[in-house]
């Protein structure tokens, strides 16, 4: 039996901007869930961090953490690119899912070492990111991120323009590697009033996501 659950939450603007640079970020990370966080130097890449005490390796340039410890808090931030939270019965894993970390192999790289770690099933949730009526795309970029996860990411915005459709490729990417259960908050931060989004709005405020092993 598991001893600690895996839990997660999304925040949204009424948490306050929680990007690394954010005045008064550590006060606000602290009233969303007052554990050690480990934040990440993000850089639309594949790489990947364990943490393996609480706090630690916070402010590392990744796109991804995991961890089995109890009371670790791992995070990422976004304004547009997926959140994706991945959950296992001993194990939680956050990855920063833009269509470059996509083509990087971001996905596959958190899942991959959840499995190391901690062999077991895996779910995933998909938090607020935006949505292809919002999210025209150029068709050189379009086909890099088809050619790493398949033809499901080609959309339409609501002009007709070609879009990306990125919450499709975070869940054609999860499946590549075996995580069939995957749900989606179905929010578009581009159409959101209660998130924010850089193509959207040009907001430079981040929301978050945070998960870790709680009772």
């Amino acid at each position: 039996m598991p001893t600690s659950i895996p839990r997660y939450r999304f925040t949204d603007c009424g948490d306050g901007d929680l990007g690394p640079g954010a005045a008064e970020v550590d006060r606000r990370r602290r009233e969303v869930i007052a554990l050690p966080w480990t934040w990440l130097r993000q850089v639309h890449g594949g790489d990947v961090v364990v943490v393996d005490r609480p706090g630690a390796q916070a402010g590392c340039r990744a796109d991804g953490a995991v961890t089995t410890v109890p009371g670790a808090a791992i995070a990422v931030q976004v304004a547009d690119c997926a959140p994706v939270a991945v959950l296992g019965e001993s194990v939680v894993g956050v990855a920063h899912a833009g269509w470059r970390g996509l083509v990087a192999g971001i996905v596959p790289a958190v899942v991959d070492t959840m499995r190391r770690l901690a062999p077991g099933p895996l779910r995933a949730v998909i938090g607020p990111c935006i949505r292809p009526r919002c999210y025209p795309f150029g068709t050189t970029d379009l086909e890099a991120v088809a050619r790493v996860v398949g033809d499901v990411v080609r959309a339409e915005t609501g002009d007709g323009e070609p879009a990306l459709d990125l919450a499709a490729a975070v869940r054609a990417a999860l499946a590549d590697v075996g995580v069939e259960r995957c749900d989606d908050i179905g929010v578009c931060t581009a159409c959101s009033p209660s998130h924010w989004s850089h193509r959207g709005n040009s907001d430079g405020q981040r929301q978050a996501l945070v998960a870790w092993l709680g009772a």
